[in-house]
């Protein structure tokens, strides 16, 4: 980029500045905007191969037929759906598990939390920014339902979160890897020195953001008045032919294209670049906006000794939703329209030779010789139709020589079986995960594991889009931090608060709900299930966690109402079930709870004992054959020390025996002491209810 002439002052007032446009000369702003439009299509032109791969696959995704000639013209053209299959068995499968119930998010503790002060504020944030990407906005469901359809075909994906201060909220707003352009080469999108985001605005919405100062005035500049070009480019051509449109050649109702660009400029000519957001129309290459990338002059400036800028935190806008990382380094990742399309193609081209061979098998001609005397014109027969001709049989068997035509190859129909086969492999869309039947005889517990291990295929996948969730919900953390009110405001129907306080902590706090290691309901229920037969058998659990968490992979709704928890005022105000008092049952369950931990312990306390004195025995019986071998042999001289030394380790693993009895005995007898108290408080607590 060529140096501006007349570089701005970077201020507190600047930076928060929605508009900086008439801080600087015409001239200049003319290099800003050449520098923007150039840097756009460089990018667009690293990545060139990567979107014609991606048009490709979106082709076969949409199973869109291009017209066929060959081998004659209305020939078979029949679009196979592999990619199709495996995107929407991808998606049935990550979006209910990704987005499952009401507590998208969640906050964990870090570290020891003594008084419970964390843990509480941790709920306050998972329910506030579960309740923000549910309810406040409203297209955050929907476009992550858009985006794990899209990106498992493209590869990528992108959210775009940011604050929206015409509204006063936080969105995240999905954005297709096609609308935001990168180098090709960059290695992640948080480090990428350029982002070019392309947003279609009509004309009102360029009217409305001149109104509200987000926008330069534009209102009396020709581009403005007169109506937009109409899209001259290929890839927009190939996407109005995918979704079957026809768009019109401009008028006043076509969207004008801008291109929203994150990029790093020196524009106060001290030498280092600041982060800012540049706008331009793209037809005119008219800057519309130029605002700093960053909310806080002092905060997020780093300066040195002498008091100039070291470095600028910025605020990156932009999440990646990656669905296979690129083999090749670049930062848009691969998907099944790249990873199935070569096979697709095959199998659509199997399938079309198939059907052609069937058709000139069934519909062939020949040739007609000129003794034939048959009448001009074309001939068709019906059913039980016979024609009049001026030659004897004889003559036209002569005549006429069908054409020579081959049924459909049963080679072709096994390689089109064979690859069907391998293209289910990259997927995992066999039939196991499909739903359907692996066989009559395949036993159950084979059937199960085929199942699991064909849903580790997903299992990374899920985890890449988990962790891309994660630092989409740290962006909004962040938001939070600095836009929510200093004073507690209440939301939701729960009756919890929340504050600007509770948002000013560590960030990597707030992670996904989703488990990426949990692929489906079943799966989620069954360890819930695991979970709460160790929590009432063993001692250290949290209770009412557990109980919680199994309710949860229930899928029961108002989980706080249904289980309040013990102790809690919402039970104390039920009346006693079946008659008996509340804190009685409680006790009672504790009771039960410690019979059963204290005669678990008893039973491995006496199994470990028995397992000794077995021990015990066996070496005794040894030894005692080994003494009698040695008495036998000798009665002096080194045997007999020998003897000896057999006779009195004998001795010492019998009087072991004998401890080892005596300490079951004790143990079995202070078990049945201990049972005897337990059965007279209870009696006497009993006694004394009544």
């Amino acid at each position: 980029m060529k140096k501006i002439e007349h570089p701005i002052r970077l201020t507190e007032e600047a930076v928060s500045s929605p508009n900086l446009v008439s801080r600087f000369h015409e001239d200049d702003l003319r290099t800003i905007s050449e520098a923007v439009a150039e840097g756009y299509t460089q990018d667009k032109a690293s990545r060139a191969q990567w979107e014609k791969r991606n048009s490709a696959g979106l082709d076969l995704a949409m199973q869109i037929v291009k017209d066929k000639t060959f081998p004659w013209p209305g020939a078979s053209n029949v679009a196979f759906p592999l990619v199709t299959i495996a995107t929407m068995q991808f998606h049935a499968r990550a979006y209910p598990n990704l987005v499952s119930g009401t507590d998208v998010v969640k906050a964990r503790v870090m570290g020891q939390d003594p008084e419970g002060k964390e843990g509480d504020r941790a709920y306050r944030i998972s329910k506030h920014m579960s309740y923000q990407v549910l309810e406040e906005d409203e297209g955050w469901e929907p476009d992550t339902d858009s985006l794990l359809i899209n990106y498992s075909v493209v590869g990528t994906a992108f959210k775009k979160v940011r604050r929206n201060g015409l509204e006063n909220k936080n969105v995240s707003e999905f954005v297709q890897a096609k609308d935001l352009v990168l180098d090709y080469w960059a290695a992640d999108v948080n480090c990428c020195p350029r982002k070019t985001h392309i947003i279609p605005l009509f004309r009102n919405q360029i009217y409305e953001k001149v109104k509200r100062g987000l926008f330069k005035d534009v209102l009396e500049e020709a581009w403005y008045q007169g109506a937009p070009q109409a899209r001259t480019d290929q890839n927009a051509a190939v996407v109005d032919n995918r979704k079957g449109l026809t768009p019109p050649p401009g008028d006043f109702t076509t969207p004008f294209v801008t291109l929203e660009q994150h990029v790093s400029m020196d524009l106060d000519g001290d030498g280092y670049a600041e982060p800012y957001i540049i706008t331009i129309e793209e037809s005119s290459r008219t800057i519309l906006q130029i605002a700093c990338r960053f909310e806080r002059f002092e905060e997020d400036i780093e300066r040195n000794k002498q008091n100039e800028i070291v470095r600028i935190r910025e605020m990156e806008y932009f999440e990646r939703y990656l669905f296979l990382p690129s083999p090749d380094g670049g930062v848009y990742g691969l998907g099944f329209g790249v990873l199935l399309g070569p096979l697709n193609e095959s199998v659509n081209t199997l399938v079309n030779q198939l059907i052609d061979a069937g058709t000139m098998s069934t519909t062939a001609g020949g040739f007609l010789a000129k003794g034939a005397k048959i009448r001009g014109g074309v001939y068709t027969f019906a059913p039980l139709e016979w024609k009049r001709v001026d030659s004897t049989g004889d003559d036209l068997q002569k005549s006429i020589y069908p054409l020579p035509v081959r049924e459909p190859s049963n080679v072709l129909f096994q390689l089109l079986g064979l690859l069907i086969q391998y293209s289910d492999r990259i997927p995992g869309t066999n039939e196991a995960n499909v739903g359907e039947a692996i066989g009559q005889n395949t036993p159950a517990e084979t059937a199960r594991n085929m199942l699991l291990e064909g849903k580790k295929v997903y299992a990374a996948i899920f985890k890449r889009c988990w962790r891309a969730m994660r630092g989409e919900f740290r962006k909004l953390y962040k938001l939070n931090a600095l836009y929510m009110p200093d004073a507690p405001t209440s939301f939701g129907t729960g009756g919890v608060t929340i504050s600007r306080e509770d948002y000013l902590g560590d960030p990597s706090r707030v992670i996904p709900v989703a488990d990426p290691n949990v692929t489906s309901d079943e799966l989620k229920l069954s360890q819930a299930t695991a979970m709460i037969e160790a929590a009432y058998t063993r001692p250290g659990y949290n209770y009412m966690e557990v109980e919680r968490r199994w309710l949860a992979a229930l899928r029961v709704d108002g989980i706080d109402v249904v289980y309040p928890g013990p102790g809690s005022e919402a039970l104390k105000a039920l009346p006693p079930l079946g008659g008996k008092d509340v804190k009685l049952e409680i006790q009672e369950s504790k009771e039960r709870l410690e019979m059963a931990e204290m005669d678990r312990d008893t039973q491995f306390h006496m199994l470990e004992l028995r397992m000794e004195a077995e021990e015990s025995l066996a070496r005794i019986d040894k030894l005692k054959a080994e003494t009698i071998k040695l008495l036998g042999e000798a009665q002096e001289g080194p045997q007999r020390l020998e003897f000896d030394r057999q006779n009195m380790m004998l001795d010492a693993m019998t009087a072991r025996e004998q401890n080892m009895i005596n300490r079951i005995d004790a143990a079995l007898q202070a078990k049945k002491l201990r049972i005897e108290e337990k059965k007279v408080d209870k009696d006497a607590r009993a006694a004394s209810s009544k």
